[in-house]
């Protein structure tokens, strides 16, 4: 039998309008700002949505708090979600509250094992930046600021955290219900 861990809440992750909760318990996985071509592109799709706040940073990048799967729950409003595609054979989903057109995280179809939240929609002790990736799609990458690591694609600390990540969950997972 597999241990349960008991985390407290971090983080909780609200739609503009308050309908839709989403919280993220534990320490996250990292925190990042992707300027890769398919954020950008879901930046401006969902952006173009009626009243939906903005989804990038003034320097084209998203910012995500990034968390293992099992730690994360939809408290409130989950019948308000949507997953938007930006092409249907995408491997990816960007989650949007209905209500009001937030973006709230972004899913994976292949079962990966994290999620990534919207920074912006993160309430609470929000993790400061820890690095930006794919900096080589960036807008204007050379006026980017320096206050952390900048990697032109997925460094290997990126993907060893996420391993990492793995590894723990199968080792001691988490197990939430709302």
């Amino acid at each position: 039998m597999l241990a349960t861990k008991s985390v407290s809440p971090k983080i909780t992750a609200m739609c503009n309008c308050k309908s839709v909760a989403v919280v993220a318990f534990g320490s996250p996985i990292t925190t990042s700002a992707c300027y890769c071509d398919s954020c950008q592109e879901a930046a401006r799709q969902i952006g173009a949505l009626t009243n939906a706040p903005c989804v990038a940073g003034s320097d084209g990048g998203t910012e995500y708090v990034v968390y293992r799967k099992d730690r994360v729950l939809c408290t409130q409003g989950k019948e308000l979600l949507k997953a938007y595609k930006l092409d249907p054979d995408s491997p990816t989903s960007r989650v949007v509250a209905n209500c009001c057109n937030t973006a709230m995280f972004l899913a994976f179809d292949d079962n990966k094992h994290w999620v990534d939240l919207y920074r912006s929609r993160c309430l609470g002790d929000v993790p400061s930046l820890r690095m930006r990736v794919c900096t080589r799609f960036a807008p204007d990458a050379e006026r980017l600021p320096r206050d952390v690591p900048q990697f032109p694609s997925y460094p290997p600390r990126f993907i060893a955290a996420l391993i990492w990540a793995k590894f723990g969950m199968w080792l001691n997972p988490t197990r939430l219900e709302a």
